[in-house]
């Protein structure tokens, strides 16, 4: 089963999420650089701070806790040493550009969180095999929204089609280093690009982790009753739709993603 991401620095949301069933609780202080990048994007812009992760940490006793903090900077190792002490299991490095900033990343953390690199740019994709020589690397994150920017395509589920993903993912196999891709809404939930295409190519690929999306419950639009309720079973549905992909053959992955590749290509071609 993949490893369930969600984003908040909400406690109540927190605790509910992980009686649902999500493994990480994505705590997201990263904003350098990202209201420049993002801007006019319908994207969510968090701001978390290390009190968020203090007060999530309280309230959460099964799932893990993931922090992203901001991209190496001259404040980098005061901002990850707080948010070990405030409780953090893992850690995410975003909008890295070179292994140096990886390897000060590692160097920083000593073993005292997983890494967890956020490969999110056309440099980082670049200097991959370099990074992946470096010692201390537990997992990686492959974030479509950045990365596809960084190519200047047009719509970010192109990389899935496109070699992109295929190439990255095949190398970070071959290290034996766990990784995840972008996000994923509910099965069966009527959507241009469906969820069920989205996981079988977790599957296709070897992925072990992805983010549950805005799409998946936006908690802003809903009341703690209905979060729960949707999160809940939500969730239930698409672990159910896994244990089907983990039945199905060659074929069926091979025939999804053709499938995958078309609905790609006409949403690309309309915007």
């Amino acid at each position: 089963m993949l490893k369930l991401f969600y984003i908040t620095n909400n406690p109540e949301i927190a605790k509910i999420a992980q009686s649902a069933g999500v493994d990480r609780i994505f705590v997201d202080m990263e904003y350098i650089g990202k209201a420049k990048r993002q801007g006019g994007m319908n994207t969510v812009q968090n701001h978390h701070t290390v009190s968020d992760i203090k007060a999530v940490r309280k309230v959460i006793d099964k799932a893990e806790l993931l922090v992203r903090v901001n991209p190496i900077h001259e404040n980098s190792k005061q901002e990850i040493d707080d948010v070990i002490a405030a409780g953090a299991d893992v850690i995410m490095l975003p909008m890295w550009k070179t292994a140096d900033e990886v390897k000060s990343f590692v160097q920083i953390v000593n073993g005292r969180a997983k890494t967890l690199p956020l490969l999110e740019t056309e440099e980082a994709r670049l200097c991959l095999d370099e990074v992946l020589e470096l010692d201390g690397i537990d997992e990686m994150y492959i974030g479509l929204n950045d990365l596809h920017l960084s190519q200047g395509k047009k719509f970010m589920f192109e990389l899935l089609v496109d070699g992109t993903v295929n190439g990255i993912a095949g190398k970070l196999k071959k290290k034996n280093i766990p990784f995840g891709i972008g996000g994923v809404g509910r099965v069966f939930s009527g959507a241009t690009l469906p969820a069920e295409n989205i996981l079988a190519e977790h599957y296709r690929l070897g992925s072990s982790m992805v983010i549950l999306a805005r799409a998946f419950c936006d908690q802003t639009k809903c009341t703690l009753a209905e979060f729960e309720s949707i999160m809940t079973k939500g969730i239930i549905e698409n672990k159910k739709f896994e244990k089907e992909l983990q039945a199905k053959d060659k074929d069926y992955f091979v025939n999804k993603h053709n499938e995958t590749a078309e609905i790609i290509r006409q949403i690309v071609s309309e915007k």
